[in-house]
């Protein structure tokens, strides 16, 4: 997971010590449903002639030890984007993505709801570790990376299919993401009452998304890594998943255009990405001479 090593932490005690008894204590108290109440959403550009080794430490080790491994993170996904689905992406002035094609990887993650700040003590301490024993990959950049809280999902077939919380495990053949900044603070919750009652309503019918995921960001501590800047639009951002049952090429200009334009028409904000992506074959190379 590419996430930020968050604050201090207590030193490490011997590998072979453990302090057992506090699983049990921890399991037996707080939330434990199925819902994705907060998500980790991180797209990353490996750099230039690092694109191989980015992606055999991601797939090798960090997915696992420093995402999968993680108390409360129960389901996760990654998701690519070759060159020519980088240059489908709009628009081309993009508050998230400069150049709009940077961050060909993009990882997702579903947190148990309720489980936020349990998780995070974990990812800081993990992380902290990992950097100190070198198993950080550092020839990589973060272009969006933040934790964030689930606003809601609209369903393109109502009750029938797979749930939300299905998404990431679900054999699902494309994603497109989708960050809207809405024109104001005041603003935010109106865009988002506009998206879960006519937008997303009227687009995903007859498209191949089965579901749209909405969240929103949440802020970094300041003690962030330096690599991980801190999240924007806080307070404006909203950032949808769509999730396809098809090749995201297939019907891109006529599901998948217009989003801009949608938005802007209402006055409450503005599309900052929309970006489509396929997913990874894990523990594979796949894709990886796609990318430049």
């Amino acid at each position: 997971m590419d996430t930020p090593d968050t604050s201090d932490a207590p030193s490490d005690p011997p590998a072979h010590r453990t302090d057992s008894d506090a699983y049990a204590r921890l399991a037996a108290v707080g939330p434990y449903g199925v819902r994705p109440g907060h998500a980790l959403i991180t797209m990353v550009e490996p750099h230039a002639g690092h694109e191989y080794a980015y992606n055999r430490w991601y797939e090798d080790d960090h997915y696992i030890a420093g995402a999968m491994a993680m108390p409360w993170i129960y389901a996760g996904r990654r998701w690519v984007a070759t060159r020519e689905l980088q240059l489908l992406r709009y628009p081309a002035r993009s508050a998230v993505a400069q150049p709009v094609t940077a961050g060909c990887y993009l990882s997702t993650y579903w947190i148990t709801e309720g489980r936020y700040e349990d998780h995070m003590k974990w990812t800081v301490a993990i992380n902290k570790r990992l950097n100190r024993d070198a198993r950080v990959h550092q020839e990589r950049t973060h272009v969006f990376t933040s934790f964030q809280d689930h606003e809601g999902t609209v369903y393109r077939d109502g009750a029938a299919g797979p749930r939300d919380h299905h998404a990431l495990d679900h054999p699902y053949r494309g994603l497109v993401l989708q960050v809207v900044d809405a024109a104001g603070p005041g603003q935010r919750a109106e865009l988002l009452e506009w998206l879960r009652a006519e937008h997303l309503p009227a687009r995903l019918h007859g498209s191949p998304a089965a579901m749209v995921t909405v969240f929103r960001p949440t802020p970094l501590p300041t003690d962030r890594m330096s690599y991980v800047r801190q999240v924007e639009g806080t307070d404006t951002r909203l950032t949808l998943l769509w999730f396809l049952q098809e090749d995201p090429r297939e019907r891109w200009e006529a599901c998948f255009t217009g989003l801009e334009e949608a938005v802007a028409e209402t006055g409450l904000g503005r599309t900052e990405l929309v970006a489509p992506f396929v997913p990874t074959i894990p523990g594979t190379d796949t894709y990886v001479d796609q990318l430049r």
